[in-house]
């Protein structure tokens, strides 16, 4: 049995953490100029999924929870298409990320998985420490440490929330920079289909050049290496003017580019979906 329309599916609350409305209206306003397309589009939450629902035409999803995305992915493999794909949101999960970039080699922050119930080396100070699977959703999901008991301190407290693994990334000064991405094809310079970038508002940002088309092919591989469509993250600038990738996660806010990029998700996802409306 198949429903006649997409679902949308809300980012998880715990999961936009100062963020629930920009994640909601990113969601909605995609929605809604994919109804203009002429879809039907039911929004649900990440806990309204349930396995006996009647098949959707297809999914665009902003939820990141293990259980929810296994839901999603049995869906996915009797042909419902996805953008995100589960897999792929699964891969923005740090410890798989860290060895996806690896394989591709994506230009990534030194990075580290660890235990959090044994005493890990820090190596060269300072560090930040993360939990290793999704990404921040409360105090004490990543934290900034100078000192190898602040290291210590930070992955016993993720041991103490039963967080199993971690992530010790080197920390580099320089601007930071963040970026929203859509589509895994090229453009004829090699950059994602769509791509935005800006400085992150609370820094002093002391200029260091940089090539944003260098830029833009970093991040495009990024995407193809986690198999996303829709993501964001961020980078530093070094005062060398070396670009080193920080963070990629699936389906951003798009805050500072609400309304367009709402319209060109939806044209993506309407591609995608056009095969399984016929």
């Amino acid at each position: 049995m198949s429903d006649a329309s997409c679902w949308g599916i809300l980012r998880e609350r715990e999961h936009s953490p100062d963020r629930e409305n920009d994640d909601a209206e990113i969601l909605k306003l995609t929605g809604k100029h994919l109804e203009a397309r002429g879809f039907q589009v039911t929004f649900k939450t990440a806990e309204e999924v349930g396995e006996a629902d009647p098949r959707p035409l297809g999914v665009f999803l902003m939820c990141e929870r293990l259980e929810v995305l296994d839901r999603l992915h049995a869906l996915e493999v009797r042909g419902v298409p996805h953008v995100n794909s589960p897999h792929a949101v699964l891969n923005t999960y740090r410890d798989r990320m860290i060895a996806h970039f690896s394989e591709a080699n994506v230009p990534f922050i030194d990075s580290r998985v660890v235990s959090t119930d044994a005493s890990a080396d820090a190596g060269a100070l300072p560090v930040w420490v993360k939990r290793g699977d999704v990404h921040n959703t409360q105090a004490g999901d990543v934290t900034f440490a100078r000192t190898r008991e602040g290291v210590a301190a930070a992955l016993a407290g993720l041991a103490a929330r039963g967080i199993r693994r971690a992530v010790i990334q080197l920390h580099v000064e320089g601007d930071l920079v963040k970026f929203y991405g859509i589509g895994a094809g090229a453009r004829s310079d090699g950059g994602p289909a769509w791509f935005r970038w800006f400085y992150h508002k609370d820094q002093h940002v002391a200029g260091h050049p940089f090539d944003p088309l260098q830029l833009a092919r970093a991040v495009r591989r990024a995407a193809l290496a986690l198999a996303l469509d829709v993501y964001g993250g961020d980078a530093i600038v070094t005062p060398a003017g070396q670009l080193v990738l920080l963070d990629v996660n699936a389906w951003p806010s798009f805050a500072l580019y609400r309304e367009e990029a709402a319209e060109r998700i939806a044209a993506h996802v309407a591609l995608r979906f056009a095969g399984a409306a016929r």
